[in-house]
């Protein structure tokens, strides 16, 4: 599509500052808080992650849609972000996997983007401000119009949108990574027995389910909004604590949930959003990053052993704020220093910040799943001796 072709399209921050460019997606106007993620690859998984419910994402490699899209790669049932920002948009993909373009693929599910901008100087402006909230139009091309829009708009802080992106009923997931896509043959091959897992759904990834059933668990989904007493019925080895979207400290039912499952004793596993839940549970605090960390890269560690991670996330928690009678740090982002992952100190419960599922990124820390898994092993073999 050449540029006389293509339709104009506006974008707008907070803080007033406006960039002028086409657009690609949808027509129409959306208002969101306006973050970066900085992978070289994955875009469909990043536009189809729950996590990213409320926010427009700045792609900063510079070429989207190249491979376009395909059913397979999707996270979710649908993509949940607000707005896509790219430099360059490829309108015919070429991938034998493909079955639609991004742009097509954008147009279906409502949702606007704009492109031709430049995303390196807006990059760095959220970098050294913050992340804020802006908007992308087609219908309003007036700068100050849509500003209003924009500084009318809530904040992140304070939001619960785990109700937006939580299952409406309980389901079973059995689907597992399939052996052409299977990276960790050996140590999945190695486990025998069945486990039954519940899912606490935040906002969860398809691939952190397929994890868990190639690892041998039988998977239970239930909603954000399930009582302990409800999860408890199924007689779980282990629960597992999803990623998801918003404020951690303002899913209230999910910390009170987590408290009382705390109380079975039961092996638990959180991640990214989970991970917060739980600390907030075990009695920490969180605060919002500047920007977050949003990519493929993240480097994770404590002692002698360094992980690359994947990581999406605006909150972390207060290392202050954590009970170190109960809770021991187990890795920190060793770009900033911030928590990454905490264990507790007499029970098999613990959590990442990041993804060790990593759809898209590295598999560094796929143990952590065969960790969860031998934790409830061990917890068999206890309750049976």
């Amino acid at each position: 599509m050449s540029l006389s072709d293509a339709i104009p399209a506006l974008l707008v921050l907070a803080d007033g500052t406006a960039y002028h460019g086409w657009s690609f997606g949808a027509m129409g106007t959306t208002v969101g808080e306006v973050v970066f993620n900085t992978g070289m690859t994955g875009y469909q998984e990043v536009l189809t992650d729950p996590s990213y419910t409320g926010q427009i994402v700045i792609f900063t490699y510079p070429e989207l849609g190249n491979t376009g899209v395909n059913p397979e790669d999707e996270e979710s049932i649908k993509p949940h972000v607000k707005g896509a920002i790219a430099r360059n948009i490829c309108h015919k993909p070429s991938n034998w996997r493909s079955t639609q373009s991004l742009p097509d693929y954008l147009k279906q599910h409502h949702i606007p983007g704009i492109f031709g901008i430049d995303t390196r100087a807006l990059t760095r402006k959220i970098r050294m401000y913050g992340a804020m909230n802006g908007g992308i139009s087609t219908s309003i091309l007036d700068e100050s119009e849509l500003l209003e829009l924009v500084q009318a708009a809530p904040n992140m802080t304070g939001l619960n949108l785990v109700r937006e992106v939580t299952t409406p009923e309980v389901y079973e997931w059995s689907e597992a990574t399939t052996e052409v896509w299977e990276f960790n043959p050996e140590s999945v091959a190695k486990i025998g027995e069945k486990f039954t897992v519940v899912a606490l759904d935040f906002g969860v990834k398809r691939n952190i389910l397929r994890r868990l059933a190639s690892y041998g668990c039988r998977v239970i989904v239930v909603p954000a909004n399930t009582p302990a007493a409800e999860i408890l019925k199924y007689n779980p080895d282990g629960i597992f604590l999803s990623n998801g979207p918003g404020d951690p400290a303002a899913v209230t039912e999910g910390i009170s949930t987590v408290k009382a499952l705390l109380e079975s004793q039961k092996p638990m596993f959180g991640i990214c959003m989970g991970h917060q839940i739980l600390g907030h549970a075990l009695g920490a605090e969180t605060f919002k990053l500047k920007f977050g960390h949003r990519g493929l890269n993240q480097p994770a560690g404590l002692q002698q052993r360094v992980e690359i991670t994947s990581q999406n996330h605006s909150f972390a928690i207060d290392p202050d704020s954590l009970p170190s009678a109960v809770v021991e740090v187990s890795h920190l982002n060793l770009n900033d220093r911030t928590v990454a992952g905490v264990r507790h100190k007499s029970l098999p419960v613990f959590s990442v910040q990041y993804h060790p599922e990593a759809s898209p990124g590295p598999h560094d820390a796929d143990y952590l799943f065969e960790q969860f898994v031998l934790e409830m092993q061990t917890a068999r073999q206890t309750a049976i001796a």
